[in-house]
């Protein structure tokens, strides 16, 4: 029976203990309700403070007397507007109607150069290199230009300016 009677104080004292919690947390719980309430009452205040002050700014009288002081506008009179006669004339094209597209051009030339290009992108033997290096870049970048176009080049520069080839060897 003893135990019995210790078993159930020892019940009551957990379910007063854990009934303290609840309340301690419910009381933290409605203070900070409290606290969002007052939050939310001065944030009201303040949006009601800056729409009186921007109902102050914006008075259409307060802008007029504004903009009589700082600004020197005059009123818009018929005669600041031309005729269109009086206007310029259109710039001259650079490129007719029916003419080819320069920029498409360069593209398709350009794309027609990489696909003739050797695998690794670098010259298959050390005299179109050497071609190449003296003539000067076909291309700008780190992409070597390909066999084609430097043996064109090559071929194209005269033959003071380019490196014999038995030199290069």
């Amino acid at each position: 029976m003893r135990i019995l009677h210790l078993l159930v104080i020892g019940i009551l004292v957990f379910a007063a203990a854990y009934v303290y919690r609840i309340k301690m947390e419910s009381t933290v719980r409605t203070e900070r309700v409290l606290r969002l309430h007052a939050d939310i009452r001065e944030q009201r205040d303040a949006i009601a403070a800056l729409r009186a002050e921007w109902t102050r700014l914006d008075a259409p009288l307060r802008l007029q007397g504004l903009v009589e002081r700082h600004l020197p506008l005059k009123p818009v009179t018929a005669t600041q507007y031309d005729s269109l006669k009086n206007l310029p004339e259109r710039p001259a094209r650079l490129v007719q109607p029916g003419d080819p597209d320069p920029i498409g051009s360069m593209i398709s030339a350009v794309e027609a150069v990489a696909a003739g290009a050797p695998a690794n992108g670098a010259p298959s033997n050390g005299a179109a290199a050497n071609n190449a290096a003296a003539t000067g870049p076909d291309t700008t970048g780190s992409v070597a230009a390909p066999d084609q176009t430097s043996a064109a080049t090559s071929a194209s520069t005269p033959p003071a300016a380019s490196e014999p080839e038995d030199d290069a060897q």
